[in-house]
């Protein structure tokens, strides 16, 4: 059990540490955009000091510019500060619903880079498990960034989160790319002890192009 939990908090650092360098990333490009748009407005600003006629229009797309990346950049600091929260406690109550939501959100760059869409829906109520928060997101992180390589020409990935049969299930459609030989993805070293640890399982459907990871025993 020891060497498990050793695979789990080494896979575990580099888990956030990838998500970290990622968020980082984004507030620094929201940065830079503010940046650039408020040299715009210094600029405008020393052309009307010299006289020189200044667009009212120029000067409001440009705060509105700013306004924008600001809005950008407090959203990316309110699900960071969820995803770093997460270790907080070792296990509780956790809706995998919202969860889902949050790990698209914080896979947006990843998304884009891959030229990918990806589209959440929730069940009508909240699908609540007991489990750990940090343990659960990285098979979430695991899934989606396999799902993201197996879009398809589609380019979209559905995560829906509800109860199948009384057991709670986070599934990926729409997986266009999905092949034989995929299950091999999920098995072994970290990923076997992270579903472990959990008390899930991840699922390959070929045939109907999604997977899913399902958790048993754990609904509250």
């Amino acid at each position: 059990m020891s060497s498990n939990w050793d695979i789990l908090g080494q896979g575990g650092l580099q888990f956030f540490g990838k998500m970290s360098a990622s968020i980082s990333h984004e507030i620094k490009n929201a940065l830079a955009i503010m940046n650039e748009s408020a040299g715009l407005l210094e600029d405008l600003s020393l052309r009307a000091e010299k006289g020189i006629p200044v667009e009212p229009e120029r000067l409001k797309k440009q705060a509105g510019n700013i306004l924008k990346q600001i809005r950008r950049a407090d959203g990316i600091l309110r699900d960071m500060n969820k995803f770093a929260h997460s270790v907080d406690e070792p296990m509780k109550e956790t809706d995998i619903g919202e969860m889902v939501v949050l790990m698209a959100a914080l896979c947006g760059r990843f998304a884009v880079m891959k030229g990918v869409a990806l589209e959440t829906q929730s069940s009508a109520g909240p699908v609540i498990i007991h489990t750990s928060p940090f343990l659960l997101e990285n098979p979430l992180w695991l899934c989606l960034d396999f799902c993201m390589d197996n879009a398809g020409p589609g380019k979209t990935v559905k995560v829906a989160a509800g109860k199948t049969g009384g057991v709670a299930e986070i599934r990926f459609s729409r997986l266009e790319g999905l092949a034989d030989g995929a299950d091999r993805t999920f098995s072994g070293g970290y990923v076997t002890a992270l579903l472990s640890a959990l008390g899930a399982e991840v699922g390959v459907r070929v045939e109907r192009k999604e997977i899913s990871i399902t958790f048993s025993g754990n609904m509250t």
